[in-house]
């Protein structure tokens, strides 16, 4: 469903390799799935190096973070078997900006993981959210967002 989706947007459906790393890229407790921070990253390729409003524009910023949620859909879809419609809701989402001293257009980058959201789960996508300004991410990444999602 979720390969369809995308195909119907006009969008590529990521595919992200887990990484060797010491903690899991989503954790189902109960009817709770937390996936863990998403950078923009494409199979083996990271994009969206360096601070938003210095060495990366804010349009550019919006398209990592939709490709930052593409992502956590992405492991969504793989924690439910490929059977997103067993997604109740989007119950929070963080959006983290490596801004530039001075970049305060923060909430306008989360937009872009927002709206894919929505796009892709209607109603279902709409969550609150936080959308905050770090002074550095990992691998230097632009942004990264995690989420919070109701299951059945």
């Amino acid at each position: 469903m979720l390969a369809k989706r995308f195909h119907e947007l006009g969008l590529a459906l990521p595919l992200v390799a887990r990484a060797d790393l010491p903690f899991a890229p989503c954790v189902r407790v109960g009817d709770i799935v937390y996936i863990s921070g998403q950078i923009p990253e494409r199979g083996e390729e990271v994009v969206a190096i360096g601070k938003v409003g210095e060495d990366v524009s804010l349009d550019e910023a919006r398209k990592a973070a939709e490709l930052c949620a593409a992502n956590v859909l992405f492991w969504l879809d793989a924690a439910l078997q490929g059977d997103l419609d067993r997604v109740v809701r989007i119950a929070k989402v963080a959006v983290y900006v490596n801004a530039a001293p001075g970049f305060s257009q923060i909430s306008q980058v989360g937009n872009g993981a927002s709206e894919l959201f929505l796009k892709i789960l209607g109603s279902r996508g709409e969550h609150a959210r936080s959308a905050l300004g770090m002074a550095s991410l990992p691998l230097g990444v632009a942004v990264e967002v995690d989420a919070i999602v109701h299951v059945r």
